[in-house]
């Protein structure tokens, strides 16, 4: 069970990528509010998204988020698996977040920080590049209003993709990878040249520090409506937000506690390669949500009268999805249908995580000459950085030999 708070805030300096914050936060700006601005695609939201702008809104005071348009991200990266009506949605809720700019421009500049009152930006340890091969973000350096914090290894949308596409249930907790998703992570999206540093694929390893830093958050409170809900909550979607979204609705004073089936349940009742997501990464996925107050890891399917009394709750909801029975064919809402705290809610979205992969596979080609295309351009400006690099270490080196040579 973790407690998760609706504008819960991680503390400055909680990871390294924050030591550029503390200076930003320092007594004599505390004076008055830091705005800090980020911006992205935000395609396919998943907790790297969050832990990033968690990591930002540690570093000031208010954070805005600018969201780029289907239309920007075709042009310089290919097309998205979410259309910007949905991904402007998602952003707003992620509990860091609070205030987004729908159609932000594609390059960061100056004038954007200025026109929305922002001290600087803050991006990931990872580079982003434009149509033409440019640092998005070159001209924000350049005047000292950049800020970096550090991206989160072993997810990418790029992986994501990549597990939707082969089909396999290697990616769920407790169980080997074999050479199928092997090859996956060591070819999919892979340029010619290489892997990128920033687009390459690594295992996500779960810790309880990066939990606490996702859920830490308050206990009810005396006259809150305990609402639970269960699921697999799968590639925390668009849907997934209007239903939390409505549930939350449900009450003047809500304390919304979710149940997240392990991975083993959620592939009996699912079937296929699913959950995409495991348990860990659907965990931090939901603790992002601003409408998710506590979530239970490895809830039991059926919500049982030891649930039920343990967490004291006043209403349980399920969405107009079907029901599916448990194990041994009964209803697993059998109790609370029983106290009468039952309630079926409309999300008014018919989107699923179903939905989405067939979105995928529907666009393969699309979808893999893109993630080769970025990785291709991330490559080039790797090795450009590197023979900078070479080069300057070579120059120092000429310069002590020199020196030797004179003494």
């Amino acid at each position: 069970m973790l407690n998760n708070g609706h504008h819960a805030e991680a503390e400055p300096g909680s990871e390294a990528g924050d030591k550029t914050g503390n200076s930003a936060c320092s007594p004599e700006k505390r004076k008055r509010v830091v705005r800090v601005w980020c911006d992205g695609c935000y395609d396919m939201v998943h907790y790297g998204h969050s832990n990033q702008l968690r990591q930002a809104h540690a570093m000031g005071d208010y954070l805005i988020v600018g969201v780029h348009t289907d239309e920007e991200i075709a042009k310089h990266k290919g097309p998205p698996v979410f259309t910007q009506e949905e991904r402007y949605k998602m952003v707003r809720a992620i509990k860091w977040v609070d205030e987004i700019v729908e159609g932000a421009p594609y390059v960061t500049t100056l004038e954007t920080l200025d026109k929305y009152n922002c001290d600087f930006c803050v991006h990931g340890d990872d580079i982003t590049l434009t149509v033409d091969g440019k640092d998005t973000y070159a001209e924000v350096k350049s005047s000292g209003r950049y800020r970096e914090c550090k991206r989160t290894q072993g997810v990418s949308t790029t992986d994501l993709v990549g597990r939707m596409l082969l089909m396999t249930k290697t990616h769920h907790s407790n169980i080997d990878k074999n050479s199928e998703y092997q090859q996956h992570t060591d070819n999919f999206g892979k340029s010619p040249k290489g892997h990128s540093p920033w687009t390459g694929v690594s295992q996500f390893l779960q810790t309880s520090r990066k939990i606490i830093q996702f859920a830490s958050g308050k206990e009810p409170q005396p006259g809150d409506t305990i609402i639970y809900v269960a699921g697999a909550f799968d590639l925390f979607h668009i849907g997934h937000v209007d239903f939390l979204e409505n549930v939350y609705k449900q009450s003047d004073k809500p304390y919304v506690i979710v149940g997240l089936h392990f991975d083993q349940e959620v592939n009996r009742y699912k079937g296929k390669n699913y959950p995409i997501m495991n348990v860990h990464e659907r965990t931090l996925s939901v603790l992002a949500c601003r409408y998710v107050s506590e979530v239970v890891i490895g809830a039991p399917y059926a919500a049982t009268t030891d649930l039920l009394d343990h967490f004291k709750v006043d209403l349980v909801c399920h969405g107009k999805t079907e029901v599916i029975l448990d194990k041994d064919n009964s209803d697993p809402y059998a109790e609370p249908k029983r106290r009468g705290i039952f309630r079926v809610i409309d999300s008014g979205n018919e989107l699923t995580t179903d939905a989405i992969v067939e979105r995928i596979i529907k666009n393969r080609l699309l979808f893999e000459a893109r993630n080769q295309k970025k990785e291709a351009k991330e490559m080039a400006v790797f090795q450009a950085l590197k023979k900078r690099e070479e080069e300057k270490m070579k120059e120092q080196q000429r310069g002590l030999v020199n020196e030797e040579q004179e003494n």
